[in-house]
């Protein structure tokens, strides 16, 4: 096989696993960013404190330390955890944390006047959320949202540094062996390039459908 075509099935292989920890901790983190978005809203005050300390722990620390600490100290503690689980529970705690202060802000930029129509109309407070005021925080969230996961791709790579054979480890392991730096790290780049740009795409049609749909 060509040494040029080597190396990108090789790195090819480890785009697989960026894609998968992608995916399912981008999951993680839009399902974390609501339930800590709306818990930062509540009134019930022990709920709303831990929501406040969870956010401020996970932007208030370094990623990398949060993926070494899970990776690295807790089997110290007889908690063993793959590499593969801990970079998709690490990113989807982290940027979960972001995404909840896009959810309450976006939902506090709905006027009030809205929530009061809602009364008027004798609507429950379970109906104004769903039927009036996330459909318009969603339009508000979905280009934030966006970056946040294209910042979430581009994290990944830090996965490498607890072994997981994603784009990046792969990348530094042809790297250690041929000594093809130019190459090997040029096609890295082009990859996440790659799989950035179409999320970048998606997410701005995303944005002109619902602008569109509710015009």
């Amino acid at each position: 096989m060509h040494p040029p075509f080597n190396i990108l099935v090789q790195l090819l292989r480890g785009t697989v696993v960026t894609i998968e920890l992608t995916v399912f901790a981008a999951l993680l983190a839009f399902v974390i960013s609501f339930i800590v978005g709306f818990s930062r809203m509540a009134k019930f005050w022990p709920l709303r404190a831990i929501a406040i300390i969870y956010t401020e722990f996970f932007r208030g620390t370094s990623l990398l330390v949060q993926l070494f600490w899970v990776y690295f100290v807790l089997p110290l503690f007889n908690v063993n955890i793959s590499a593969l689980a801990a970079g998709i529970l690490i990113l989807g705690m982290n940027f979960g944390a972001y995404g909840s202060e896009v959810v309450r802000s976006s939902v506090l930029a709905i006027p009030k006047g809205q929530t009061e129509a809602g009364v008027v109309l004798n609507m429950k407070p379970s109906q104004i959320t769903w039927r009036i005021i996330l459909p318009q925080a969603f339009m508000i969230m979905i280009p934030t949202f966006g970056n946040n996961l294209i910042e979430l791709l581009k994290s990944t790579a830090l996965v490498s540094l607890i072994t997981l054979n994603d784009l990046m480890f792969q990348g530094k392991m042809i790297q250690n062996t041929t000594l093809r730096t130019t190459e090997v790290f040029g096609l890295v780049l082009v990859i996440y390039f790659c799989l950035a740009y179409p999320l970048t795409l998606g997410v701005r049609w995303l944005e002109r459908k619902i602008t569109v749909g509710r015009a």
